[in-house]
């Protein structure tokens, strides 16, 4: 028998801030300040790939600012 709240039955969402900064957080809970949802839901797992497909560029966005390497 599974634990009710094992890692393969929650559902996380993505989450991206300022900074264009990805992250998964519970999707029961209420998003935390400074961070906005980018529509994607499922398994943690799931979520993680999905940012590993769309998160290419690390570097936080005020640095890339800077370098001037962002599209506008």
């Amino acid at each position: 028998m599974r634990h009710p709240m094992s890692s393969d039955t929650l559902q996380y969402r993505v989450v991206v801030n300022a900074e264009e900064q990805y992250s998964v957080w519970f999707l029961e809970r209420p998003l935390p300040t400074g961070w906005t949802e980018t529509g994607t839901t499922g398994t943690r797992e799931a979520c993680l790939a999905h940012i590993a497909e769309v998160w290419t560029d690390l570097t936080p966005r005020s640095v890339r600012e800077r370098r001037g390497s962002v599209a506008a």
